[in-house]
C-alpha cells in the first residue's frame, strides 16, 4: 500500500486572547478569518481558521484561543517554527511592513536559497516568512490590508525539533511518504508533493540533542496536520500506519474535514486530515469566517454556547 501526503493541510497552535489573535493574523499578516467555530472537543473556547480566500487546504493556520491559560514552552518534541510562503523579492516589503506596524523582526537571511524573516506572534508563537522561485497555486486573500502582490500564499513548512531526530526521520520518509532534499548542518529538510509546488511541502527536523523539552500551552503549536485527498486515501493512510504498529485515533468528523490522529516518535502531535468537504460546507463563500459556526451536533447549545465565548470583532 502507498501513501504519500500532498503537502501539510493545516497548523494549529493555541493562543491567549481570541481579539489579539484575530487582529494580528488579518490585519498584520493579512490573512482572511475562514471559519469562526468551536474546539469540538471543548467548545467553550473558539475554533479560528486563517487561510487564502477560500481556505485551501495548505493555507490554514488555525487557533484555539483560551484567555486563560498559561504561556508554554518553546523546544524539544515540538513543532517549533511555522514558516509562510510570499513570493519572490517580498522579504523587503515585510520587513517594512512590520516595523511600520512597531512588529520586531529579524534581520533577513538566506537558508537553503531561499530569503527568510523572522517574527513573533502577540502569543510569541515563532513565525517566518520564505520567499523562493517555487510555484504558488493558492488564492490569496487581498481583504486584510496586504497588497496581493506581497500576501501570503500559504504554509511553506514546519521546523520540527528533535532531541533523537534519527527516529522522526525515519518515520518521515518511511511512513509518511516523504524524501531527504537537503542537509544544512543541524537542519534535514523533507519534501513531498509535487517539485516546484510552493505550498506546504517542506518538513524541516532540526537535531538538539541537549534541548529542553517543550510544553504546549500558550504561543506553541498543537499540531501540523497532512492531507489525504479524500476519505478512501485517509483510511488506506491510517491502516498503514497500524500495520506498522503506530497508535492511530479513530476517524473523527471535523465538519470541514475528516482527521485521525498520531504522535511522531519525538512527541509531536500530527493529523491526516481531508481536503473536503471544505469551508463552504456550511456558508457561502463571499461570507467565509463572519458568523460562528456550530456542528449539528452542537446547533441545540448554541445560546450557551455564545453566552460562553468572549466577544470577537472581525468586521471587513
Amino acid at each position: 500500500m502507498t501513501v504519500r501526503p500532498s503537502g501539510i493541510h493545516h497548523v494549529t497552535a493555541i493562543a491567549g486572547d481570541p481579539q489579539t489573535n484575530a487582529d494580528f493574523y488579518r490585519t498584520v499578516l493579512g490573512m482572511r478569518l475562514v471559519k469562526r467555530t468551536v474546539n469540538f472537543d471543548a467548545p467553550d473556547t473558539y475554533h479560528l481558521y486563517y487561510g487564502d480566500r477560500a481556505g485551501n487546504p495548505g493555507t490554514i493556520m488555525t487557533f484555539f484561543p483560551w484567555p486563560e491559560a498559561p504561556r508554554g514552552r518553546i523546544g524539544a518534541g515540538q513543532a517549533t517554527v511555522t514558516s509562510f510562503s510570499v513570493p519572490e523579492g517580498s522579504i523587503g516589503w515585510w520587513q517594512q511592513h512590520l516595523a511600520r506596524l512597531g512588529v520586531p523582526s529579524s534581520r533577513p537571511e538566506e537558508r537553503l536559497e531561499e530569503d527568510v524573516l523572522s517574527l513573533r506572534d502577540p502569543d510569541g508563537l515563532l513565525l517566518e516568512l520564505v520567499a523562493g522561485p517555487d510555484h504558488h497555486d493558492t488564492d490569496p486573500w487581498d481583504g486584510g490590508g496586504v497588497p496581493v502582490e506581497h500576501a501570503i500564499r500559504g504554509i511553506r513548512a514546519v521546523t520540527l525539533t528533535e532531541r533523537d531526530h534519527e527516529q522522526t526521520a525515519a518515520m518521515l520518509q518511511d511512513r509518511l511518504g516523504f524524501t531527504l532534499a537537503a542537509e544544512d548542518g543541524a537542519r534535514l529538510r523533507f519534501r513531498t508533493g509535487a517539485a516546484g509546488q510552493a505550498v506546504g511541502t517542506v518538513v524541516d527536523v532540526v537535531a538538539m540533542p541537549t534541548a529542553r523539552l517543550g510544553q504546549v500551552a500558550v504561543g506553541t503549536v498543537h499540531h501540523v496536520a497532512y492531507r489525504a485527498p479524500d476519505q478512501q486515501a485517509q483510511l488506506d493512510w491510517r491502516q498503514r500506519l497500524l500495520d506498522d504498529g503506530v497508535n492511530v485515533t479513530e476517524v473523527r468528523d471535523r465538519s470541514y474535514f475528516t482527521s485521525v490522529y498520531f504522535r511522531e516518535p519525538g512527541g509531536v502531535l500530527l493529523e491526516i486530515a481531508t481536503d473536503g468537504p471544505g469551508f463552504d460546507y456550511d456558508e457561502p463563500l463571499l461570507e467565509l469566517g463572519r458568523r460562528l459556526r456550530l456542528p449539528p451536533w452542537l446547533e441545540p447549545n448554541r445560546t450557551q454556547i455564545e453566552r460562553t465565548l468572549p466577544a470577537l470583532k472581525t468586521e471587513e
